[in-house]
């Protein structure tokens, strides 16, 4: 089909660097928003609450990234799909693509609240609480429970919003709730005296907010036009998308799992040192939910790049694939390097940021950070890699990349080097799995794109 330049989608011929700007930008910005859910808590719970409520927050964090992990799934593998058709041409396609994936969102955002209210006590004692910080954790948690179809529908929406080439809307849908977050989080905290609950509640009543403005745009798209048949929850469907986003949700689940793995390790390995175990569970807490501010970068520079890799892998443009990879990669790099010398040789600041404890509280975090986060150079190439093969219709690949790191090597790591190295061994195990996890990434990468050399001649 003979079509001009300005009849195609901008995808397939504008300049690398000025998609890659228009699409990641408001992306990290959205990935920012959306960790500063966590962080604006944290913040202000450690201020009026203290430690024990920061270990509270931590314990119930993995409520959360499993939240993520079904947002992801159906979101990312959707847009995926959403992309990749609309590169082929398949306009009618990509409607049903959106339609299942809303019914698909709806449907798992309620059923995961439902069982954490069914199941939270158990899930609780499963990630790590301690009789000191157990009621703060299941107050926050409830409550937090309530929230989470909001969360699933509004992040799994951002990412057919960007695939739909509406960046700065996705964008907004995550800043409203933040923002809303943040005014009410001190009003509830401070002047409403309901310390982690109140906290709960501002995020929750942001998070619906967002929920309604992702909702509004069902009637906004732009490449293509839906109507009421297309919102049919199918099984081939599903699968597909599922397919397609399941690198993306793994990654997530297996955040969890670390999370999980690394609290009991830490409550365990602490309580026989000077530091006890609500010490060290509360800094690995602030150490985790600062990284992922900077892999909230990382991750938004991933997603911005996927419409556009999907788009002309679909269409054949293969040197625009291997082009905008390479950008991403250079991007992170120097994000990554930002963050090196930040949690490097200015520790002490950040943890200060999330309230104030005693010699011993600052002597752990500040050497924890410092260990667990040497090798924070190499984590964007894992993940840019991972979501690159689930933007190319490759999930197997993605799926095994976004499990090197977390499932094949951290988490037997955490177990293991403790056995020699004591609590310390925690922490080493986080620079020898971003290691590895990077080595695996640059072998398959490089045996793809030579694949896609051969398929261009």
């Amino acid at each position: 089909m003979d079509q001009t330049k300005n009849d195609q989608n901008p995808l397939g011929y504008q300049s690398l660097p000025r998609l890659l700007r228009t699409f990641a930008v408001p992306s990290i910005i959205s990935m920012l928003v959306g960790s500063l859910y966590n962080i604006v808590d944290q913040i202000f719970i450690g201020q009026g609450v203290g430690y024990l409520g920061n270990a509270a927050t931590n314990v119930s964090y993995p409520l959360t990234t499993v939240s993520l992990a079904i947002a992801l799934l159906i979101g990312v593998g959707s847009a995926s799909r959403f992309s990749l058709s609309l590169g082929a041409g398949e306009d009618e396609t990509a409607c049903h693509v959106v339609g299942n994936a809303v019914c698909m969102m709806v449907l798992a955002g309620i059923g995961y609240a439902v069982l954490i209210q069914l199941f939270l006590h158990p899930m609780l004692n499963a990630f790590g609480a301690t009789p000191e910080n157990f009621s703060y954790a299941a107050s926050y948690s409830r409550i937090i429970g309530l929230g989470m179809p909001f969360q699933i529908v509004t992040t799994g929406m951002s990412n057919l919003i960007r695939a739909d080439g509406s960046p700065k809307y996705s964008m907004a849908c995550t800043l409203i709730g933040a923002v809303l977050n943040t005014i009410l989080d001190p009003l509830f905290i401070f002047v409403f005296d309901l310390g982690v609950a109140g906290a709960a509640w501002a995020t929750v009543i942001g998070q619906f907010f967002s929920f309604l403005a992702a909702l509004l745009y069902l009637g906004k798209f732009h490449s293509v036009k839906l109507c009421r048949k297309h919102f049919r929850l199918t099984v081939q469907d599903s699968l597909a998308a599922a397919s397609l986003g399941l690198s993306n949700s793994l990654n997530q689940v297996a955040l969890t799992l670390v999370q999980v793995v690394m609290n009991n390790s830490l409550t365990y390995y602490g309580a026989a040192t000077v530091y006890g175990s609500d010490i060290p569970l509360a800094a690995c807490g602030i150490v985790m939910k600062t990284n992922a501010i900077l892999l909230a970068f990382v991750i938004g520079l991933s997603q911005g790049s996927q419409p556009i890799i999907g788009f002309n892998y679909g269409a054949k443009q293969y040197s625009r694939v291997r082009g905008t990879y390479r950008l991403a990669i250079s991007c992170s790099f120097v994000i990554t390097a930002i963050g090196f010398v930040l949690f490097q040789f200015f520790p002490r600041q950040l943890i200060s940021l999330f309230g104030s404890g005693d010699a011993l509280y600052y002597e752990f975090a500040v050497r924890f950070m410092r260990i667990f986060l040497f090798m924070i150079l190499v984590n964007g190439v894992q993940m840019i890699s991972s979501n690159f093969f689930s933007a190319i219709g490759k999930p197997l690949k993605g799926l095994l990349l976004s499990m090197t790191r977390q499932v094949f090597f951290l988490i037997p790591l955490v177990l293991i080097l403790p056995l020699f190295l004591g609590i310390d061994g925690i922490a080493f195990a986080g620079p020898a799995a971003d290691t590895a996890a990077f080595l695996v990434s640059v072998l398959l990468v490089r045996r793809e794109m030579g694949r896609m050399k051969k398929m261009e001649v």
